[in-house]
């Protein structure tokens, strides 16, 4: 499974990180930033609340 991120949607709200922190970054301005594509196994659950957590859709789940 990969988490991808569109980086044009991202408004840097930051709300991707607190479920996934362990996935995601946040740079210096907010704006999230993916360690890597590959979800490891075990942390799916946490992927899925990121993509859910994210109010403009900039995150996704593929399989």
């Amino acid at each position: 499974m990969k988490l991808l991120l569109d980086s044009t949607r991202c408004q840097g709200y930051g709300l991707c990180q607190e479920p996934a922190p362990e996935l995601i970054d946040l740079d210096e301005w907010g704006y999230a930033q993916v360690r890597g594509n590959d979800v490891p196994q075990g942390g799916e659950d946490a992927a899925a609340e990121a993509v859910a957590a994210c109010p403009n859709s900039a995150l996704r789940l593929v399989k």
